[in-house]
């Protein structure tokens, strides 16, 4: 078996069965996330490049989601009295690419993403240069609008689509100061009435205080599907975690809500020297009625899981492989690793049903503080033809080699506990039959033409 490792861009292996497209410039597109900076970095050649015409434009593209107050961030990033302090920690941060947190291997696979919020190289030795000068503000009135944010509990979402159709809550828990962690899983109803499509999901903590002790936060949607629909079933509704806050589904997909529905919520609070009473409010928007989106989206956990299928020796760095079948040909839509404080890396490889295997993403740094869900762009996502074996290969390193280890000396099994470890990605699917599989990939085709010509 032939492994296929697409380094870069440009990348189109239509004669593999195989589909995603390099980048090309669409009218539909959302604008990249550093647009406004690009701008900025053009000036920087031959001068010290100052924080109200160079540095401010990055942190407001690719910091201020967090930085800024009310986030989950520790310090605000919006002015220049409040970067100054942090200033060389800013530097090492960057240099190292710890921050902004986004560990997918830029050597390999699918490299055009919704979400990126990677800074390139030129943001990078922008903010280093900026920061060995001396750290120069520049001219005030130099500095770009502020960025609006949602004002305290506001949704990120409404922006797009105004306030939620419906907001789903769980049932309060309060976490008592000292007590260990806790795995809250309420059930409760989610009041849809009739069939509803949905284009957007946001999960929060209910409260400020609330951010303080939420983990995570997983959803699943319960409900009695008809024959045609049971195919995957309503998998995974939507997550929250630190670096995750809901999903946009691609254009003309969304997920279905039927009537009687339910919500199965599994809540994981940690220790706090407080008590803290919170719940997880969930904000859903819908398709306009008469609005049916063609595709439905599946959020499908790939990998391994309990019964001894993690297995880790002390002092050991440990591969384990596990594989899911496309019984209908497929649109990958997104890609998240979960591990626990010993993983280490995670890739996602399509074997073909020529038997040949192509890596679509590898994430080489792993980091658990930080649950990244890389959404691929509407132009790169995999299309994969019916057979194809999704493969996650989980890399844990249980040695003293990893920071994050607790313990190099003991056994490691599966388990909720962060101490224990999981291994498994939730992998965003949209089946599709033979004709609109065959459908896209023309449509890849075309577009690839039009991009070359």
């Amino acid at each position: 078996m032939r492994t296929m490792l697409f380094r870069g861009l440009g990348t189109l292996a239509l004669g593999l069965g195989l589909v995603w497209l390099a980048p090309a410039p669409a009218a539909a597109e959302e604008p990249h996330p550093s647009a406004d900076a690009r701008g900025a970095l053009s000036n920087v050649e031959g001068q010290n490049p100052t924080f109200t015409t160079h540095v401010a434009p990055i942190f407001q593209a690719k910091c201020e989601t967090c930085h800024r107050p009310g986030s989950i961030a520790p310090m605000s990033l919006r002015t220049y009295a409040e970067v100054r302090p942090w200033a060389r920690s800013i530097r090492e941060r960057v240099q190292t690419r710890q921050m902004p947190p986004w560990h997918i291997d830029k050597t390999v696979g699918v490299q055009e993403f919704k979400n990126d919020r990677s800074l390139s190289d030129d943001e990078i030795a922008t903010i280093v240069k900026w920061v060995d000068a001396g750290v120069p503000q520049g001219d005030p009135a130099d500095m770009p609008p502020p960025k609006t944010w949602p004002d305290g509990q506001g949704w990120n979402y409404a922006k797009l689509y105004g306030e939620p159709d419906l907001i789903v809550r769980s049932t309060p828990w309060t976490q008592k100061a000292g007590a260990n962690d806790t795995w809250w899983k309420p059930v409760v109803p989610s009041g849809v009435t009739e069939p509803q499509w949905v284009r957007a999901i946001e999960v929060r903590p209910g409260t400020v205080q609330g951010r303080t002790i939420t983990h995570h936060a997983n959803s699943d949607l319960l409900q009695d599907e008809p024959d045609e629909l049971t195919q995957a079933g309503p998998g995974r509704f939507m997550e929250f975690a630190v670096g995750k806050e809901g999903e946009i589904m691609r254009p003309n997909s969304g997920k279905l809500m039927l009537p009687g529905s339910r919500i199965a919520w599994d809540i994981h609070y940690s220790a706090s020297k407080e008590d803290i009473t919170d719940f997880v409010e969930m904000a859903i928007w819908f398709y306009p009625q008469g609005q049916e989106p063609k595709y439905r989206q599946h959020l499908l956990r790939m990998g391994n899981t309990g019964d001894g299928a993690i297995d880790i020796p002390p002092n050991t760095v440990k591969a384990t492989e596990s594989f899911y079948p496309l019984r209908q040909a497929a649109r990958i839509e997104s890609f998240q690793p979960h591990m626990h404080l010993r993983g280490k890396a995670m890739s996602l490889e399509a074997i073909l049903p020529s038997g040949q295997s192509v890596i679509l993403s590898h994430v080489d740094n792993f980091t658990f503080n930080w649950h990244n869900a890389y959404v691929y762009a509407d132009h790169a996502a995999p299309l994969l033809p019916k057979g194809t074996m999704l493969k996650i290969t989980a890399w844990h390193d249980n040695t003293t080699a990893n920071r994050n280890n607790p313990d190099p000396n003991v056994w490691v099994g599966y388990g909720d506990r962060t101490v224990d470890e999981m291994g498994h990605a939730w992998v965003n699917v949209t089946y599709l039959s033979d004709d609109e599989y065959l459908a896209e990939v023309e449509a890849r085709r075309t577009q690839l033409s039009r991009a070359t010509r």
